[in-house]
């Protein structure tokens, strides 16, 4: 293994060792705290454009596989560690770690102290880095990561989502249950796998498909997914969102709820370092319960933009009080800045499939 450079734009670097593939990755250094879950981290196309690091020491010590991916290839820019496992030990383990990242041609770091780091990125906020097995000189890297585009104002669902529509496979009653048409922003599968095990028939749509043509499917539902970037970019999908709402009941998740927030008529804000983990506390209004959730995001809806005579907020993060949940006060669309179906992370929110089913009851009757 040999050596490389981590640079944030700041001018601080961190020597550690190549675990990944040979090269240069930059984007916005963000941190996650997940204990477990690593494959689907980079997995999940929600952390386009971005180098995400592991807060827990150990990484790779389950090796991956091909059931717990989150989408159809790894989508992270860059990864930073403090220690890559040399052992993967699990029954389910179907390659090691490194080997996937150099597969995939991931450029990967560890020997980093991720404490230091994470505490920087806490302080300062998030920043644009860069990671290189080449470049010996951390002060060009750090002209290079200067010089590197910002998230803020880039459209990055149109890197991610899928090419056409395809429908996901049964795994329920299907043929019992509702039509859902999932808008495919960055859809983890682990949303795809929740419906179709409640028995409803899943067809997902790429992110540009007009509010015409999603109609055209007769959904009993429509599903805006998660997703990466900045939300106030994808405009043509705030323009598809206003064009089904009061058609069909829809549920937004993450990205989603963000545009959907856009739809409203609010804006959206950058956070200082987002949330990405699993272990955010989240209180429900309606019940006062605090549920632990599993988020990635770097943007939010700005409270203070919310059309209350509409729209009412029906969650918020323990944390910051940042928005985590709205609800439209006379149409069936309901929306979470969280992920219910977690992956990895707790089950605490898994319920809120069940009730996306049932806002679907009546439009169905």
């Amino acid at each position: 293994m040999s050596g490389a450079w981590l640079v944030l734009e700041d001018g601080t670097a961190f020597r550690g060792r190549a675990v990944g593939a040979e090269g240069e990755a930059f984007g916005e250094a963000v941190f996650n705290t997940s204990m477990t879950g690593y494959q689907e981290v980079l997995t999940d196309p929600s952390y386009k454009g971005q180098v995400v690091c592991m807060t827990y020491p150990h990484i790779g010590n389950y090796g991956v596989n091909d059931e717990d991916a989150e989408s159809r290839r790894p989508w992270v820019e860059g990864f930073i560690m403090r220690e890559l496992s040399p052992i993967a030990s699990n029954h389910r383990s179907q390659e090691p770690l490194e080997d996937y990242f150099k597969r995939h041609h991931i450029i990967a770091i560890d020997g980093i102290d991720t404490r230091a780091l994470t505490l920087m990125l806490r302080q300062q906020g998030s920043m644009r880095c860069g990671i290189s097995t080449s470049e010996q000189d951390p002060a060009a890297l750090l002209k290079r990561v200067r010089g590197a585009p910002d998230i803020v104002g880039v459209d990055l669902v149109k890197e991610v989502t899928c090419p056409a529509p395809y429908a996901w496979p049964p795994s329920g009653a299907r043929g019992n249950g509702p039509e859902v048409v999932v808008m495919d922003f960055g859809v983890k599968y682990n949303i795809l796998r929740e419906l179709a095990a409640l028995g409803c028939r899943v067809d997902v749509v790429p992110a540009a498909t007009s509010a015409a043509d999603v109609l055209a499917r007769k959904p009993d539902g429509v599903v805006l997914s998660n997703g990466p970037g900045d939300p106030a970019a994808v405009t043509y999908a705030v323009e598809t969102i206003r064009g089904l709402m009061g058609h069909v009941p829809m549920l937004g998740i993450c990205l989603g709820h963000q545009l959907l927030g856009l739809a409203y008529g609010g804006q959206t804000m950058k956070l200082k370092f987002g949330h990405h983990g699993g272990n955010h506390p989240v209180q429900d209004h309606a019940t006062r319960k605090v549920d632990i959730t599993t988020q990635n995001h770097n943007f939010a809806v700005q409270l203070n933009t919310i059309p209350g005579g509409h729209v009412e907020v029906t969650h918020t993060n323990l944390n910051d009080q940042t928005v985590e949940g709205m609800r439209h006060k006379t149409l069936p669309v309901l929306s979470l800045q969280y992920h219910p179906e977690a992956a990895p992370g707790p089950h605490d929110a898994r319920y809120f499939f069940r009730r996306f089913l049932d806002l679907m009851e009546p439009a169905r009757a």
